[in-house]
């Protein structure tokens, strides 16, 4: 059996921890803009451990090694810390400690925890600081090992930023630049420090391809009042971008010397900082007498509120993906009796038919495709190793999405590949019953998206089941398919859903080693109506593809959901059969056809 290569590593970073008598070192799974999905010169987490998910942390003192990750990742982290020496820690559930407990419980008193501060928003390194100095414990941040021990690092992506015409976008840059100028002027700031890769492209009308599925270039902004500056290797920036830049008055920089310039601010402004999106290195970097306001980036809140533009654009990249998804269900569909189709085989042949599709740019994230036992697996991703081959029988859940110029998207469906058991059914429709239940919901004003959670969960609950993911996330138009501020799930969650805002519906049910079923649609807050209690607020759902009759128990189903599944279906026959070939139309004509 094949040696885990991170026993050498985690020897590796014990030694120099050891040399500069450091207890525990803590690695989080992101980049210096704090991102979700990171380049793979940041990836330090999964390389030092095996575990390549997009949220989890991983840990190493001395004797011991964890890794810390949610509910969506437990059985794929279980399955990638096998031979390493890294402990599998649940977050989340009651009985798992947090990551300063556990350290504070594991080590000796006045132990010296290292973090890479640049890997850490300022919020979490000052609350971690402060833990431990309470604790008896003290934190350095300067702490960067990978420097040294990882030999084959990748190096930070170079390839072009590009324009992002107002066509798409909506609104000019030098709009955008005096919203959020007059936005921090209330609070009492004329300069704003950015970070969040897709806050920076939102806010300059920029795209890159830095980062696998998320429309980003790595970069850091300073807009004042007084200068816009882009700190950005020069290499990425071509002509045409050169001279939009000139245009918008927007100065380029290495990006290496942002640091450099905190360090060198007069203090005659005053910075708008967002201490969750910016990291503790550049904050500490900034000089002395320079003043610093904290608070909420007024981009989270702008860039989640889509304009008219934005909205159209959705609803055409939603049409031009159901086409590209009937194409492709209808190739499974004839296909899957051979024996040839695999799980991998899949998520090429959806690239083959979204690419085929006008606007096309890529992947919105890594397509998750599960069949029967892989299916409950939330964030499950296909290995050489681990690709199953179809067969008719049982559940496949597909979880996918593209990104086109004109929108992103995100749609999960399960579908009978074969004969169903009742159990098989009756879960298939009561996640669907959940997915109503938030399709349908009315809601006044000022609704936070943890109030109406349990629409998803009720028919679940009543049953005894549960899921352990949110309900719904936010989505970035052309840019990162989990987006804030905005979500629907247990926890709470102040910002209230609000007009413009697209979320994802996508309850689910997994059954360990058996199968997972869940239903994804994206939908679009939009007014509903305004009474004597209020203005009331509405979902209307936006992705196009039909949902499974074949997996249905109708007889679970009231009147009013086979009516909601029915006009849906109607809906999603209209958009799309005028682009689709009489074949596909009839095939689509099936699917879509009345419970």
């Amino acid at each position: 059996m094949t040696k885990n290569p991170t026993l050498e590593r985690v020897k590796a970073l014990r030694q120099i921890m050891n040399e500069q008598q450091i207890s525990a070192f803590i690695i989080p799974g992101t980049d210096p803009h704090l991102s979700e999905y990171s380049a793979d010169h940041w990836k330090a987490r999964g390389w030092i451990s095996g575990f390549n998910g997009s949220a989890g942390t991983a840990v190493v003192t001395e004797k011991q090694a964890g890794l810390w990750t949610d509910s969506r990742y437990f059985l794929q982290a279980g399955i990638q810390l096998e031979g390493s020496d890294f402990i599998l820690f649940k977050d989340g559930l009651p009985e798992t400690p947090s990551i300063q407990k556990w350290l504070v419980d594991t080590l000796p008193s006045g132990s010296v925890i290292g973090i890479d501060g640049s890997m850490f928003s300022y919020s979490e390194a000052q609350q971690l600081k402060h833990y431990f100095e309470d604790k008896g414990f003290s934190l350095i941040s300067d702490f960067t090992p990978f420097e040294k021990i990882w030999d084959d690092r990748p190096s930070i992506p170079n390839d072009p930023i590009f324009v992002y015409p107002e066509k798409y976008s909506g609104e000019s840059t030098e709009s955008k630049i005096s919203r959020i100028l007059n936005k921090i002027k209330a609070e009492g700031a004329n300069a704003i420090l950015l970070a969040a890769l897709d806050e920076i492209a939102w806010f300059l009308n920029i795209r890159g391809t830095d980062v696998p599925c998320n429309p980003v270039g790595i970069c850091f902004s300073y807009i004042s009042e007084k200068e816009r500056i882009l700190f950005v290797n020069a290499q990425k920036i071509n002509k045409d971008t050169a001279e939009y830049l000139q245009e918008n008055d927007i100065k380029i920089a290495q990006y290496e010397k942002i640091y450099d310039f905190l360090k060198n601010l007069s203090g005659s402004e005053t910075i708008f900082i967002d201490p969750r999106k910016i990291n503790y290195s550049l904050v500490n970097a900034i000089s002395s007498g320079q003043k610093i306001i904290f608070g909420n980036s007024p981009i989270t809140w702008e860039k989640s509120l889509k304009n008219k533009t934005e909205i159209a654009g959705f609803k055409d990249a939603m049409i031009r993906d159901g086409v590209a998804l009937v194409h492709f269900f209808r190739w499974l569909e004839s296909h899957v009796k051979d024996g040839n189709v695999t799980e991998i085989t899949i998520s090429e042949k959806l690239r083959e038919y979204r690419s085929q599709q006008a606007l096309y740019v890529g992947e919105s994230f890594s397509t998750i495709a599960g069949f029967n036992a892989h299916g409950a697996i939330v964030h499950y991703s296909a290995t050489p190793e681990t690709n199953a081959t179809l067969k008719p029988e049982g559940f496949l859940l597909i979880d996918s999405g593209a990104q086109y110029l004109d929108g992103t998207t995100d749609i999960t469906r399960t579908i009978a590949l074969g004969k169903l058991s009742a159990k098989q059914k009756r879960d298939f429709t009561l996640v669907l019953k959940g997915h109503i239940g938030i399709a349908t919901c009315r809601f006044p004003q000022g609704t936070r998206g943890t109030q109406i959670d349990i629409l998803a969960r009720r028919f679940l609950w009543n049953e005894g089941q549960n899921y352990l993911h949110g309900t719904g996330h936010g989505i970035g138009h052309f840019l990162n398919v989990h987006e804030g501020p905005q979500n629907i799930r247990l926890e709470e969650n102040p910002t209230p859903l609000t007009p413009g805002m697209v979320t994802s519906n996508e309850p689910g049910v997994y059954i360990a080693g058996e199968y997972g079923i869940r239903t994804e649609n994206l939908t679009l807050v939009v007014e509903d109506r305004e009474t004597d209690f209020g203005k009331f607020y509405k979902f209307e759902t936006l992705t196009l593809f039909p949902i499974d009759k074949n997996a249905i128990d109708k007889a679970l189903l009231t009147k009013e959901e086979i009516e909601w599944l029915d006009n849906y279906h109607q809906t999603v026959f209209e958009k799309l059969s005028p682009a689709l070939d009489s074949e596909a139309k009839e095939w689509l004509k099936k699917a879509t056809d009345k419970l």
